[in-house]
C-alpha cells in the first residue's frame, strides 16, 4: 500500500511545513512520570523534602521562582489551595497536570539546573558518589527526551530544542523534506525508521536502515531516469553508486574537482553499516552511539546531496 500524497500535504511541503521526527507541543504522560522519578532519586524523594534540608530548600526555592516569574500566587492545578503547600508535591501536580509545554520546561530546566549544580556537593544528601550521580541524572533524562520523540536536550545548564542545532536545521530536517516525495517514499520510511531506531539505542538496525534509506534514494532516481539497472544480482550500494556517478549525476567537471566523492559513498554509510551487519562470532559487537550519529547525518547529508542533483537533471531536460 502507497502513501498518498494528499493536497495538503503538498501545500505543508511548498510552505515549508515539513514534518520532523521530533515532537515540541505535546509531552507524554509517560516521558512526564519518568523526569518525576529521575528528580526523586537526584534531588531528593517526597520523604527526603520532609526530613532534609537541602532537598525542601531547592524545591521551594523552584517554586517560588515559578509563581513569582509568572505573577501567580499559586501555581495552576495545585493541591496547596486545598491545604498546607507543600512544594515538592505541588511541583509534581505541575509536571504531570500542566499542558503548557514550554511552562512544563521552565520547571524541568530549573530542576535540573539544581541537579547540575546543588547536588554535585558532598552536604547535599551526603552521597560519596554526587557528582556521578549528578551526571547520571541528565544524561537519563536527555535519553529519555530521545526515547519518548520529545524534540529536547538539557546542555550547559539550559533546555534548547534540537531543532535549533544547525546539524537538524541544515541537514536532517531538508533529508525528511527533500524525501517527502511520493517518488522516494520507500527511502523516507526507511530513513524515519532508522531515526526511529537510533532515538531506541537499536543501533545495528539503525545502520541497516540508513543504508537501506541511502540504496532506495540511488534506486528511485535510477527509476525516475530510466537508468537500466541489472535484475541480478540486486544491486547493492557500489553498483548504484557507479551508475549515478556514469550517468553524471555528479557532472562529470564535479567528478574531477572531488576525486574523493565516489570513495567516501561507498566507503561511509555501507562500511558503516556492514562492520555491524555481519556475524560477530565469539565477542560481542557493540554499535557506538556517536559512530551511529555520525552515520544517521552523514545519510542525511547525502540523500540531500542525490535528490538535489536529481532535481537539476530533471529541471535541466525540461
Amino acid at each position: 500500500m502507497r502513501k498518498i500524497n494528499l493536497y495538503s500535504s503538498r501545500q505543508k511541503a511548498l510552505r515549508g511545513e515539513v514534518s520532523d521526527v521530533f515532537q515540541y507541543d505535546e509531552m507524554p504522560d509517560k516521558l512526564r512520570i519518568q523526569i518525576k522519578f529521575i528528580l526523586d532519586k537526584c534531588l531528593g524523594n517526597e520523604s527526603q523534602y520532609y526530613t532534609a534540608d537541602w532537598p525542601k530548600a531547592i524545591y521551594n526555592a523552584i517554586y517560588e521562582t515559578l509563581i513569582e516569574e509568572y505573577g501567580q500566587l499559586y501555581l495552576s492545578n495545585s493541591s496547596e489551595l486545598y491545604g498546607t503547600k507543600n512544594c515538592y508535591k505541588s511541583l509534581n501536580e505541575y509536571l504531570i497536570n500542566e499542558p503548557d509545554v514550554e511552562l512544563v520546561l521552565d520547571y524541568i530546566e530549573l530542576a535540573f539546573k539544581h541537579v547540575n549544580g546543588n547536588t554535585r556537593h558532598y552536604e547535599y544528601l551526603s552521597r560519596h558518589d554526587h557528582s556521578k550521580i549528578a551526571d547520571s541524572a541528565i544524561e537519563l533524562l536527555n535519553l529519555r527526551f530521545k526515547e519518548n520523540g520529545c524534540g529536547y536536550q538539557f546542555e550547559d545548564g539550559q533546555i534548547f530544542r534540537v531543532d535549533s542545532t544547525l546539524i537538524h536545521k541544515e541537514i536532517i530536517k531538508p533529508a525528511i523534506s527533500l524525501l517527502n516525495d511520493e517518488r522516494f517514499y520507500g527511502a523516507q520510511d526507511e530513513f524515519l525508521n532508522a531515526f526511529d531506531h537510533y532515538r531506541h539505542k537499536k543501533y545495528k538496525e539503525c545502520l541497516v536502515d540508513c543504508l537501506k534509506a541511502f540504496e532506495s534514494t540511488m534506486k528511485s532516481i535510477c527509476e525516475e531516469m530510466e537508468w537500466e539497472l541489472p535484475a541480478k544480482p540486486k544491486p547493492n550500494a557500489g553498483k548504484l553508486i557507479q551508475i549515478c556517478m556514469e550517468k553524471e549525476l555528479i557532472p562529470q567537471y564535479w567528478q574531477q574537482q572531488l576525486t574523493s566523492l565516489r570513495s567516501n559513498l561507498e566507503s561511509g554509510i555501507p562500511t558503516c553499516r556492514n562492520i555491524y551487519a555481519h556475524g560477530q562470532g565469539k565477542n560481542i559487537i557493540e554499535a557506538q552511539e556517536q559512530v551511529v550519529s555520525f552515520t544517521l547525518n552523514m545519510t542525511a547529508s547525502t540523500i540531500v546531496f542525490l535528490i538535489n542533483s536529481f532535481k537539476r537533471i530533471k529541471l535541466s531536460d525540461d
